[in-house]
Formats: structure tokens, sequence, C-alpha cells
């Protein structure tokens, strides 16, 4: 029986002029809160999914009710998780008027033959399937992504969230959720809800990824550290390597990923990622930067 391990981020698009007094105490409490339901036998989709929710409930990070807009003031949030070792998923994109796209995507895992869904597709998803509504944006949106401008105008700036976890049952789960980068023309879709990109789980490692989105699907980033890990690389070797080719793109960002041993991989090449772990031994630690 495996021990359980879990890591989350709050994007890497963290810069050391910004206080995050109020992030580092947050994730850790979602660690502590995750920790206690996996005690209890909870599920590592179930823990992924909720551990998300908060994160885009609290307005705090560049995903939910921290979202930023689109260049026409809309809100488009898109989101995705997988389980492993069966590989089902689901994820939404470009989502209006909807809370929690984690939520939805965790429907069309479940209640679809379909791995996405889009748009006002997936808004009338959402509707159908009951899913909170935001009645009115202005008032909901926190946009914490205005602190945040960790590049120049039109030069990506970002931010997502996300969660990877392996249960006590060995079964493992990640989940991404963003609003993009900031100010994207409207319909732009980055890696967080595109399996493989943004997000994934193969049983062998569960990902999750944060940084400009196009530079992610450049080089199937999620997907590249399971073919790395299934091919012998441990989980650390297998990150570091696939953001040394992003960066070798000219793009940056973080990934995430909890392998079926419990060994953890919380890695970056922005100047700060916001994070936080739990290890197999119990160990939890919620930091921004390195030092």
């Amino acid at each position: 029986m495996a021990r359980f391990a879990m890591a989350l981020h709050g994007g890497a698009g963290a810069k050391r002029s910004r206080d995050y007094s109020r992030e580092v105490p947050h994730m850790q409490g979602l660690i502590e809160a995750a920790r206690d339901r996996l005690q209890k036998g909870a599920t590592a989709l179930d823990v992924a999914v909720e551990t998300v929710r908060a994160l885009e409930d609290s307005g705090l990070y560049v995903a939910g009710r921290g979202g930023f807009p689109n260049e026409l003031g809309q809100y488009e949030l898109d989101a995705s998780i997988m389980t492993g070792p069966e590989r089902h998923a689901g994820a939404v994109a470009a989502l209006q008027g909807y809370r929690n796209p984690v939520e939805v995507a965790r429907l069309v895992l479940e209640k679809t033959p379909h791995v996405m869904l889009a748009g006002a597709g997936a808004a009338r998803f959402a509707e159908a399937n009951g899913c909170e509504r935001i009645e009115d944006p202005e008032a909901w949106f926190t946009q914490a992504g205005k602190g945040e401008d960790n590049h120049p105008p039109g030069k990506l700036a970002h931010g997502t969230v996300g969660c990877v976890v392996l249960d006590a049952d060995g079964n493992m789960a990640a989940a991404t959720s963003t609003a993009g980068v900031f100010g994207k023309m409207p319909g732009r879709i980055g890696d967080t809800p595109i399996i493989a990109s943004g997000t994934w789980c193969d049983g062998g490692v569960a990902v999750s990824g944060t940084g400009q989105g196009e530079y992610f699907m450049l080089t199937a980033a999620c997907a590249q550290v399971g073919w790395r890990v299934a091919a012998g690389q441990d989980v650390q070797e297998a990150v570091a390597a696939v953001l040394e080719e992003i960066g070798d793109l000219g793009g940056d960002g973080g990934l995430i990923a909890v392998d079926r041993e419990g060994h953890l991989a919380t890695l970056y090449n922005s100047e700060g990622m916001k994070r936080a772990v739990l290890t197999p031994s119990g160990e939890i630690r919620s930091v921004v930067f390195d030092d």
C-alpha cells in the first residue's frame, strides 16, 4: 500500500516585489486539510478537485475568482483533470459564467464520452448539470492578477493553480485551473485545459503545469514528464529536463509532479512559484521563493 503525498501550486508568476503573506498560510492550510482527508481514505481525484476548487474560490490566484479578464473584459476560465492509471480525463476551455471550472471538468470526465468542452458548449453543459453560476462578474472576481504582472505587455504574463495527488491506495490524480495569460485575446486557449500540455496522469506520475502556456503546448510538457519517468528518469530529472526545453524555446513557468512512490518535484525557471507539498513522511512545506 502506497503512502500518500501531494503538491499544489498557485502559479509560477510570482515576483519578489509582491507580498505573499496571505498565500503562503492559505496554501499550507489547504495541504493540511487535504492530509486529513487522505488519512481518512479520500481518493486522489476528490482531493485534487477539492483543493483546486478552494484555490479558485480564494481569489488569491489567477484562477477562478482571482481570474484576469481578456481584452474585452470577459472572464474565460479553463481547467482540466486526469486520473491514473486508467487515464480518464475531463476539461473545459473558455468557460464563461460559472464559478468553478474544475468542477465542470470533472463532470465532463464523469458524464460524457468527451475529454474537452469549450465556450458556449461548456457553459450549456454546466447549466444542464446545475453548476454554480456567477451572477455579477464585476462583484465576484477579485482580479488578483493586477498585482502580479510578471512580464511586459504582450509577453504572456501568467498565473495558474494546480494540484497533484497520490492517495493511500496508490491512485493518482492531477488537476489544473486558470483564467489564462493577462489581457489575452478573446478565445485564446493555453495549455491548462489541454491534456498532455497542462495536466497529465498516467499511473506512473501526476503532473500539473503553470507558466506561458504556448510553450507548454509546444513541448507537451506534462505528458513529456510522464514519458521520461516511464523511460527510467526520476521525477526530479524529468521535470528539470522539460523546464530546460521550455526555457530553450524562450518560455518560463513551473511544474509540480508526484510519482507512484511519493517522490515529489516542484521546479520552476521563473522568478518564483507559489507552492506547497505534503511528503510521504508527513512533512508540509509552503513557500514561494527558494531563499
